[in-house]
């Protein structure tokens, strides 16, 4: 989940042929064309990913695939949502692939899909009691395992006795953040039955809108007078927003704040010592397996690489599924991430950030 580094420019749609960046006439023709993917993503706001890496990723495997596809952005609006996806389905979507702003009106639109003999992929998240064909993401309650294991790291190398710990969870209609959740909450919960930990309070931010985290976190540090230890943050933007509050009251890097995504500002403020670790998914491989399952289900072909299986929390039933391995990533490691190409060392060490990367070996 990268956050707001990315111009609402990019937003838009983006199909193959070179409609990028077309106008409302053109979607409109773009859309009416019969047997493309269509992808609808969530929002410009929440994630740099939403914006620019997963629509230029996707464009890109479709393309090398000569399969038509789609790409459009909600704009966090629910009744955008819909009105893309009825567009979709009525312009002859073969194969729909969604981010769902939430699982109710996500289900709406698997619904109608469904109804339709369109074929559908969850991308990322799971569309809760949605019935979905088919679900693409990372390992989620792993993501969350790394996280907690990251703090619990990052507490010890700075020698603090029974640590209080706050999290701020992500968004409650996301299943992804109650999974993450699940992973940290494993790791962290053996530490509050023994004694060896203190928690403290705990919320979940909506829409994980990085200004609501900032304020909560705000609360919590007046809450307990600010006798916090450690931030479990349920990703870097979250991260930062607690990292904001910290420089105010100049605690910052004495505090472990742990995020996720490896997003630019995440990996700054790690190789500045304000945040203790992130947690690597490389959308690349992500957009690369969905693209690869629509583009086998486009062309009526068994879709062999769905090798794993997720339980819907709400329905009980399994979805078939593609899990990928996310990497947790600590100030020593931020180089491979930007070595891997999914961070340029220009956006990263930028500024004040230009000698923090020398000082880690980041040439």
């Amino acid at each position: 989940m990268r956050r707001k580094l990315v111009a609402v420019a990019t937003a838009g749609l983006l199909t193959l042929g070179g409609l990028a960046g077309c106008d409302d006439d053109d979607a409109a023709t773009a859309s009416g064309g019969v047997g493309k993917v269509g992808v609808i993503l969530p929002d410009t706001t929440t994630s740099q990913r939403w914006g620019s890496d997963d629509p230029k990723l996707l464009k890109a495997a479709f393309e090398a695939a000569d399969v038509p596809v789609d790409i459009r952005n909600a704009q966090g609006d629910v009744a955008n949502f819909a009105k893309i996806a009825d567009e979709m389905i009525a312009g002859g979507a073969k194969v729909l692939m969604i981010v769902s702003l939430d699982s109710v009106s996500g289900r709406a639109v698997l619904e109608k899909a469904k109804a339709a003999g369109v074929k559908t992929i969850d991308y990322d998240r799971l569309t809760l009691n949605g019935g979905a064909d088919y679900h693409v993401s990372f390992d989620n309650v792993e993501v969350g395992r790394l996280q907690g294991q990251g703090l619990v790291k990052c507490l010890k190398a700075k020698g603090v006795q029974n640590p209080r710990i706050v999290y701020l969870n992500g968004a409650p209609t996301d299943n992804n953040a109650t999974l993450f959740r699940e992973g940290y909450d494993e790791i962290l919960q053996a530490k509050y039955d023994e004694g060896t930990y203190l928690k403290g309070p705990e919320q979940s931010v909506p829409r994980w809108n990085n200004d609501d985290g900032r304020f909560i976190f705000e609360q919590m540090w007046s809450q307990t007078e600010g006798k916090i230890d450690g931030v479990l943050a349920a990703n870097d933007g979250l991260g930062n927003a607690a990292i904001t509050v910290l420089k105010r009251e100049r605690v910052n890097g004495t505090i472990p704040v742990t995020g996720q995504d490896a997003e630019t500002q995440g990996l700054q403020n790690i190789l500045a010592g304000d945040q203790c670790m992130t947690v690597y998914k490389p959308i690349k491989k992500e957009a690369d397996a969905a693209a690869k399952l629509a583009i086998s289900l486009f062309r009526g072909e068994r879709a062999t690489d769905a090798d794993s299986r997720v339980k819907d929390p709400e329905s009980g039933g399994y979805v078939d599924a593609v899990l990928l391995k996310p990497t947790a990533i600590f100030k020593k490691d931020v180089g491979k991430v930007i070595a891997d190409g999914f961070v340029s060392r220009r956006t990263v060490c930028t500024g004040a950030y230009a000698a923090f990367c020398t000082a880690n070996g980041i040439a």
